[in-house]
């Protein structure tokens, strides 16, 4: 199938008791079983371990990702924190130095006890990466695009180096998702999804995606998801299925739109940078056109004064633009992420990076072209 065709038909069935088209919401905890030990359906027992809602989300997303197995999860930070209950004290981990700031926040404060030991490179610096590897490197943790950077990653270049050091390689995939990038066709071994954002894409669910390429590494994260119990609901689960069945739509209008803001954005006299991958004046542009099909609707800028005061300003006047965290939905939301989404990143930590307070973060949405561009017009002026 076609990828257009697999968001919608992709191991998806039609349910077998009633014929209905879109799978039920199976709102139940347990399963009879006619004996001990032997449920009437053995794929279903109790729902932590598997429901049938929620299955039917794992198979979409295993075919959308080209993966094998998918497992669904109560947030995209639930699911990072399933892959890490993969490691012990003595192992290393080598992460993009541009992340997430709860993902940065799970990996330096909830696991800085544990005795796994973290890397935050920049991973465009491969000799500079390849340095930190050792025989105790057991992940490669990358985002590409980042939040809130925009930089990219060349996945195919990472993949060839941790197959050969035989090194766990996961790529956060939720900017771009997989209608513009399939990271493991380009070599990883996991793809994680904050499924809240595109796949969602509506602002009305939280929830987190795994998809591995190989079946082992899949049993084991199941095994790891059900024996510590972040899951997904059946009605959050039929939520993001209803999501993915118009992902294709969705995302190719925030590209548009995002493309349009991008270069608006590029051409005003009080706008410094705009950090958008499909700008040739992105240092990643080239790594863009190489790994993803479309540049999404993620757009960060700063401004030419430099000033924290004209981010806030800008902020406090948008009106079609909605000042809140998350992104990927269809209404186009504003943030600002040293005050926002990565506050919890030490101040010395973003500025190290380039989060400085002047940096806006934009998710584009899919409403009219000329109502987003007019709304920024009147906050910048």
């Amino acid at each position: 199938m076609k990828f257009n065709t697999k968001v919608i038909h992709g191991g998806q069935h039609h349910d077998p008791s009633t014929g209905a088209v879109m799978p039920p919401v199976y709102q139940t905890s347990t399963f009879a079983q006619t004996s001990p030990g032997q449920p009437i359906n053995p794929d279903y027992e109790y729902s932590r371990a598997a429901n049938p809602t929620r299955t039917a989300l794992e198979n979409a997303l295993a075919s959308i990702e080209n993966g094998t197995r998918a497992l669904a999860f109560s947030s995209g930070l639930a699911a990072t924190d399933c892959v890490l209950r993969s490691f012990k004290a003595g192992d290393e981990i080598i992460a993009m130095d541009d992340l997430y700031g709860g993902t940065y926040r799970m990996f330096t404060r909830i696991y800085k006890d544990s005795g796994i030991k973290f890397h935050f490179v920049d991973m465009n610096d491969i000799e500079k990466f390849k340095s930190l590897i050792t025989e105790n490197t057991k992940l490669v943790w990358v985002e590409t695009p980042t939040n809130p950077l925009m930089k990219l990653a060349d996945i195919q270049e990472i993949a060839k180096i941790t197959k050969e050091k035989k090194i766990l390689f996961a790529v956060d995939n939720t900017f771009a998702t997989p209608y513009l990038q399939k990271p493991l066709d380009l070599g990883a071994d996991i793809v994680m999804h904050s499924a809240t954002k595109y796949l969602g894409g509506h602002s009305d669910v939280i929830a987190g995606a795994l998809i591995v390429k190989e079946e082992a590494l899949g049993e084991q994260l199941h095994f790891q998801q059900f024996a510590t119990g972040a899951t997904l609901g059946p009605m959050d689960s039929f939520l993001v299925l209803r999501g993915i069945k118009t992902l294709h739509l969705r995302v190719e209008r925030h590209c548009q739109n995002g493309e349009k803001v991008a270069d608006f954005l590029d051409n005003h006299i009080k706008v410094k940078t705009v950090y958008y991958p499909g700008l040739p004046s992105h240092p990643f542009h080239a790594i863009a056109k190489k790994q993803m099909s479309g540049y999404g609707g993620m757009v960060s800028f700063t401004f030419v004064s430099g000033k924290k005061e004209d981010a806030i300003a800008f902020l406090e006047k948008i009106n079609v633009f909605t000042l809140a965290e998350s992104l990927g939905g269809v209404e186009s939301l504003a943030n600002h992420p040293a005050l926002m989404t990565h506050a919890s990143i030490p101040e010395d930590k973003r500025a190290a990076v380039g989060i400085t307070d002047d940096l806006v973060r934009l998710s584009v949405g899919i409403e009219d072209i000329e109502d987003l561009l007019e709304d920024l017009k009147q906050a910048l002026a």
